[in-house]
């Protein structure tokens, strides 16, 4: 017994070693997407995957709920923050199991899930330290399964079925439950009780982990054992090549994605598609592009397969158009060039020559250094390298030249194996003889580098320089002088940097800073090429005779697979578009269908065929909303329209996704009080700074071929500022009622005081009329006592004259009076006349009149003042002369000056000042 095990183990090496490379595909894979711990930001083991009708995942995870809208990951934990190890959806609501815990969620308004617990339903069972691994739905009940246990959910009731037995997968088959033991086989769930089916020995002492519907019967995979088929009452060995790899890997997980197709996730090596009509193994693991190797939980929906690791999540596109072989060791580099040659795949990178041949990526020795070219010429693959050209034969080196940097190779019309090379100092042609002996020479007449060239005819030859732009060179018939080179510019050129050139349906074309020009031989200048017009700032990677290859490097970057007429295909992968080496793709056609384009770390198979049928056939599904807020609310997703105030109005957020589809981008357009509309880098839609009013929002999910889905639309309404408000602007009336009633009673009184105030102007106008009037009056009056007063005092004056006169004429005819008696009488007299008192007082009334409190003021400041003083007072201030004054007082001029000397003496006047100007000012 010992030595037949051995047997068979060796038996089982030779096997693997031997058959498996032959059948195991697996250099070209569908696209993967790994999504990391730290990008999902939970626990790195996933036991259970599923999906909901639009396609948005949900993990059973360490941590609790993941679950994933295509676009963003979010955890949600249990209450009691255990292991969530199963999940399963059932009527919009996502069931979970748990450790002694089960029971569903659901969203809330604003999508946000809740969670409810199904435990207090139990009645009268105690759990055993329970775990929970299994959700299935079974007609109106759904059946939660653990290791020790079997729990039917049903009408808001539980029923517990407790077994000896450890149960470890249920499955339903024919509307019956079949269950699995660890080590008794299987078991049909009837009635709360589990009854044995027939012919079990085959699973004695076996550790089933899985089961699936399989060819009408059921496929059980055991731990160790690989798999067993099920079918009418009878278990057989399945004698499956598939079977071998699983056995050594340990099976862990099925999943049926087609009546012909089982996925196997085992423990050590990833997954393994199997396609059991055709045999075809296709195996999936770390090495080529999975997380890790240890398989948890599958699911699919759709063409997408979701794989639950022990470290990590995986999306799998299954049936994609685009597949890839990918170095994930690193040692080829970055991929300039390819080509096929008797069915081998030659891949030409900075780092050497490679090849791929019965799914093994090798490396031709000697190859090392930068690659530049691989052209298939003469049944021959040429290579242009770094140190010189070889020609390739499968894992060996020919060196044919020591010309180094072998841009492109070219084919001489009608001359038979002889090409033109272009290289880092001008142009080489080879030559090989009927003895199959290479001769290579320099062509003479041009040094600077070339990398492109093409002919125009058997003797011209367009080249591009990489940095100067175009030349259209002669040769002569002998393929090796070159006899003149023209140099041509394009009407924008002021920098030919990187310019590109091609000979397309006979026609030279060259590309510059992103235009399109051609060569019209006609006036022999470089013209705008208007078939490219609408491929502006767009690279052109490759073409035959009906299809043009465009890559779009500019945001949403893009390839475009045209006719230039009506077939077009847009390919906007993103795992494609991200590993493309800019301004180095290169693309080889295969066939009509299949293509193969360069990337920086390998390169892709892509079937334009199938390409074609799924972008006919797919519907777009319009996106769903996820999260609506401002910058404080979080708004119900349900509301039809949603009202937003102004104040947390200045950045609005929508988050949305389309989970149902990978490759996918967003459009919208608002309409409203403001209109924008913008493709979206992201899926989440910042509406800033927009004014208040009424809004329609349409956001578009944009395919693989640049197709619209239908609108969805969402409509809100930013409620204006406060100071807008429909309370304020009742307000806002009201005062502008009370400013008009104020204004008008401002107005009012204004008008009233105007009124009053005009009155009193009028008032005082008339009476500063009367007071003129008066005044003018009392002027006159003044003048008219002044000269009257003046007219007194001169009267008086020549009075005096007069008498003095006569007194002096009497003194001097003294003698001649005989009569003394006489004599002195008439003396007297003219005394008399002089000192009457009648003539002062006449003067005196009338000087008051004009100066009225003039005496009393003088005599109140000096009451020393003499009569004789105020009489002098009153003449100075009439402002008369000495020589006046004199007669007034009836003495001389020098009586008079000694009297206003005495007087400023006693006015205490300072002899610098003028007396008459005091008494003049003096009040």
């Amino acid at each position: 017994m010992y030595l037949s095990k051995i047997k068979k183990h060796i038996n089982l090496v030779l096997f693997l070693c031997f058959l498996c490379p032959e059948i195991i595909a697996q250099d070209l894979i569908p696209p993967i997407n790994n999504y990391k711990v730290s990008e999902y930001n939970a626990a790195s083991q996933n036991w259970g995957l599923t999906t909901n009708k639009d396609g948005e995942l949900f993990v059973a995870n360490n941590r609790g709920l993941l679950h994933f809208n295509g676009e963003r990951w979010k955890l949600n934990k249990l209450p009691n923050n255990t292991i969530i190890r199963s999940i399963a959806i059932v009527d919009n609501k996502v069931f979970t199991g748990s450790y002694e815990e089960f029971g569903y969620w659901t969203t809330n308004s604003i999508g946000q899930f809740e969670y409810v617990s199904l435990t207090n339903l139990i009645k009268n069972h105690t759990f055993t330290n329970e775990e929970f691994w299994q959700i299935i739905p079974y007609n109106n009940t759904v059946i939660f399964r653990s290791f020790s246990g079997i729990y039917t959910y049903q009408n808001d009731k539980i029923t517990v079925l407790d077994t000896d037995q450890i149960i470890t997968d249920l499955i339903v088959k024919d509307d019956k439950i079949i269950a699995a033991s660890r080590k008794q086989g299987l078991y049909e769930f009837v009635n709360n009780k589990l009854i044995p089916l027939k012919d079990q020995k085959l699973f004695k002492n076996k550790t089933i982990t899985d089961m699936v519907l399989y060819d009408g019967g059921i496929l059980v995979g055991t731990k160790l054992q690989g798999c067993y088929f099920y079918k009418d009452d009878k278990v057989i060995p399945w004698n499956e090549t598939i079977n071998g790899f699983l056995q050594q890997h340990q099976l862990n997980k099925m999943l049926a994605i087609s009546p012909y197709n089982i996925v196997f996730g085992t423990i050590k090596n990833g997954i393994y598609i199997y396609d059991t009509k055709t045999k075809k193994i296709e195996q999936i693991n770390r090495k080529i592009g999975l997380q890790n190797n240890t398989i948890l939980s599958l699911h699919k929906f759709k063409e997408q397969l979701w794989v639950g690791l022990d470290s990590g999540i995986d999306r799998i596109q299954l049936d994609s158009p685009t597949k890839y072989y990918t170095d994930y060791s690193g040692v080829v580099g970055t991929v300039y060039d390819i080509a096929v040659l008797d069915t081998i795949t030659y891949l030409g990178s900075n780092t050497g020559v490679y090849y791929i041949q019965n799914d093994t990526l090798q490396f031709v020795e000697g190859s090392q250094g930068h690659v530049w070219d691989l052209t298939v010429l003469d049944d021959q693959l040429f290579c242009g390298h770094n140190t010189g050209t070889f020609i390739v034969n499968t894992s060996t080196l020919q060196k044919i030249s020591n010309f180094s940097g072998g841009y492109q190779m070219i084919k001489i019309p009608e001359q038979p194996h002889t090409f033109l090379q272009g290289t880092y100092n001008g142009i080489v042609k080879y030559h090989k003889t009927e003895l199959g002996i290479w001769h290579t020479s320099r062509l003479k007449g041009i040094e600077f580098p070339v990398k492109q060239l093409c002919f125009e005819n058997p003797t011209s030859i367009w080249v591009a320089h990489p940095y100067k732009g175009f030349y259209k060179i002669k040769i002569n018939e002998s393929y090796d002088t070159i006899e003149q080179i023209q140099e041509f510019h394009t009407d924008t050129t002021d920098s030919n940097y990187q310019v590109k050139l091609y000979n397309i349906k006979n026609q030279i074309v060259f590309n510059s800073k992103g235009t399109w020009y051609k060569y019209d031989p006609i006036p022999d200048k470089i013209v705008k090429f208007k078939e490219f017009e609408t491929y502006t700032n767009i690279d052109l990677v490759s073409f035959d005779q009906e299809h043009f290859w465009f890559i779009d490097n500019e945001n949403p970057k893009r390839i475009i697979y045209t006719d230039l007429k009506k077939d077009s295909l847009v390919i906007s992968e993103n795992q494609l578009m991200n590993r493309l080496v800019p301004d180095a793709e290169n693309s080889l056609r295969l066939n009509d269908s299949l293509h193969l384009i360069t990337l920086g770390d390998g390169y892709a198979q892509v079937n334009f065929l199938k390409l074609k049928g799924k972008q006919r056939v797919d519907s777009i599904p319009a996106p769903k909303i996820y999260v609506i807020k401002d910058e404080e609310t979080l708004y119900p997703l349900d509301t039809e329209i949603i009202k937003i105030p102004f104040k947390n109005s200045q950045n609005i957020t929508l988050e949305v996704s389309s989970p149902g589809l990978i490759n996918k981008k967003y459009y919208y357009e608002l309409s409203g009080t403001k209109t924008q509309s913008s493709y979206l880098e992201t899926s989440t839609i910042n509406l800033q700074n927009l004014p208040y009013g009424n809004y329609k929002l349409n956001i578009f999910t944009i395919g693989v071929n640049n197709q619209k889905s239908i609108p969805k639309e969402i409509q809100f309404e930013i409620k204006p500022p406060w100071y807008l408000s429909n309370v304020s602007l009742s307000l806002y009336f009201l005062i502008l009622l009370g400013l008009i009633y104020l204004i008008r009673l401002y107005n009012k009184n204004k008008l009233k005081k105007h009124h009053k105030e005009l009155k009193e102007r009028l008032e005082k106008q008339q009476n500063e009329k009367i007071i003129a009037f008066e005044r003018e009056k009392l002027t006159k009056e003044i003048k008219l006592k002044q000269k009257e007063l003046a007219g007194i005092t001169m009267n008086i004056a020549k009075k005096n004259e007069v008498i003095l006169e006569l007194k002096s004429m009497i003194l001097l005819n003294k003698e001649k009076f005989s009569n003394q008696q006489r004599y002195k009488s008439i003396i007297k007299k003219v005394n008399d006349s002089i000192n009457n008192n009648e003539d002062w007082k006449r003067f005196e009334v009338n000087f008051k009149e004009l100066h009225e409190d003039f005496f009393d003021n003088l005599l109140k400041h000096y009451p020393q003042l003499t009569p004789k003083d105020l009489k002098l007072c009153a003449y100075l201030k009439m402002n008369l002369s000495s020589k006046e004054i004199a007669p007034l007082m009836a003495i001389t001029i020098r009586g008079v000056e000694i009297h206003r000397y005495r007087l400023r003496k006693k006015l205490e006047i300072d002899s610098s000042k003028n007396l008459s100007n005091f008494l003049i000012t003096f009040k």
